[in-house]
């Protein structure tokens, strides 16, 4: 009986240890202590285990906004996370949203699921609400995981859709230095030297124009630099 005890006093303590740790590092208010406490641990796993260095995405203190990004490993999100001074609400694809184990850690940062197989109505009405109450939605434009080497540069039209439903600023970002790239979990796991550059925000009239999926496209890619 006593081991027993002293077992539950180690659990108890660690978790504490935990939650007293990943507090003194969250930066994000995200409304609840747990979630608070997880996003002290991912922006000390990303500076500290995967060397994260760069920019920190400049977001305005309130209103809603979409920040995006390359999408290039499983890490990418845990990066942006730790980048920003704002709780992010992920779109995610539904499969990965369902995956056994995860689906807990997704409702509790209030990621929006997706149906990649052509039922999005429901997701863009969740993002738009979102967005006009004030919260900050990231998104990976590209899709999946989708490389600098790939031959298709140009973001699939969700994105402009949604900013001519909302008319909200977009905050680019690019991703790189991520060992593993390819892969959702090998990225995760081993070390690299993430970097992220974090780029002049559009506003919703440059999505009236033609290439515009062309062009952000290739600024995430890092095939091309858009002029301020």
């Amino acid at each position: 009986m006593a081991v027993e005890w002293y077992v539950v006093i180690a659990v108890v303590a660690s978790f504490g240890i935990f939650v007293a740790v990943g507090l003194m590092a969250n930066k994000a208010n995200w409304g609840f202590w747990l979630t608070n406490a997880i996003d002290g641990w991912i922006r000390i796993f990303c500076r500290g285990y995967h060397r994260l260095d760069g920019d920190n995405i400049n977001l305005p203190e309130n209103g809603g906004a979409i920040v995006i990004a390359n999408h290039i490993s499983g890490l990418d999100p845990f990066l942006l996370i730790a980048s920003s001074h704002r709780p992010l609400r992920f779109l995610i694809a539904k499969e990965e949203y369902e995956r056994f184990g995860l689906t807990w850690l997704f409702k509790l940062a209030k990621c929006i699921p997706v149906d990649r197989s052509g039922r999005v109505d429901k997701a863009f009405r969740e993002v738009i609400r979102c967005v006009n109450q004030g919260d900050v939605v990231a998104l990976f434009p590209h899709g999946k995981i989708h490389l600098d080497s790939e031959e298709r540069v140009h973001i699939k039209p969700g994105l402009r859709k949604l900013v001519h439903k909302l008319s909200c600023t977009v905050y680019p970002s690019r991703i790189e230095g991520v060992r593993g790239q390819g892969s959702v979990f090998t990225g995760v796991v081993l070390r690299g030297r993430a970097r992220l550059t974090s780029f002049p925000p559009f506003d919703a009239p440059q999505f009236e124009t033609s290439d515009i999926d062309l062009e952000i496209g290739a600024l995430l890619l890092g095939r091309k630099v858009v002029s301020e």
